[in-house]
């Protein structure tokens, strides 16, 4: 039962990674290297380095920036758009580091899952936001965004005290995520098409 409860917390810890990097990723790493460093959790060897006081720093400066941009309507939807160049990646790799010391191939796999969660969150965050940024008051763009930050500590929380409880909810956010993102898509559309539509007429 104990070797079941080990592989668990890897599994939770490796996926609410990977699974939280796709919202954000300067939260996730903040969070883990916070935590790692004051003792409250212990990190696998490979991710340990989040606890260095340069990443903790770094990981901070780009929260910050990040809590910012995530409010300002346009401007996040920019954001988001060029982190899907460092959240799938960050994701994957997190994932490739967080299951230790395994085999290479059971590595890869972790990395290919983990990037492909990652892929799911930020595709449903992404798109999300397109959607919102149609309604012309900055309101929603903020709660959307603070709502997102309490879901990455949230998760990543349980991730690491409950995972039991964790893989249950990811298991409901990876359901719900693929019935959300064809209507989110559906939704995108129709923003492009009112949006080129409307150059056309003028």
């Amino acid at each position: 039962m104990e070797q079941l409860n080990e592989i668990i917390k890897t599994i939770s810890l490796t996926m609410g990674a990977s699974w939280a990097s796709g919202i954000n990723l300067y939260a996730t790493l903040l969070m883990l290297g916070i935590g790692e460093l004051t003792g409250a959790i212990t990190l696998p060897e490979n991710l340990q380095v989040l606890s260095s006081p340069l990443v903790i720093g770094a990981a901070g400066l780009m929260y910050i920036v990040e809590f910012i941009a995530d409010k300002i309507p346009g401007v996040d939807s920019g954001w988001d758009t060029l982190h899907t160049f460092i959240r799938i990646p960050a994701g994957a790799m997190l994932a490739y580091q967080a299951v230790g010391d395994v085999t290479q191939p059971m590595a890869i796999a972790a990395a290919m899952i983990g990037g492909g969660l990652a892929t799911a969150t930020h595709a449903t965050k992404s798109g999300t936001r397109v959607v919102i940024n149609t309604s012309p008051e900055p309101f929603t763009n903020w709660a959307a965004s603070i709502g997102e930050d309490l879901v990455v500590f949230g998760s990543l929380w349980a991730a690491l005290n409950q995972p039991w409880i964790f893989i249950g909810i990811l298991i409901v956010s990876i359901l719900i995520m693929a019935w959300l993102l064809p209507k989110i898509w559906r939704g995108i559309k129709k923003v492009f098409r009112f949006l080129f539509g409307s150059k056309k007429s003028e």
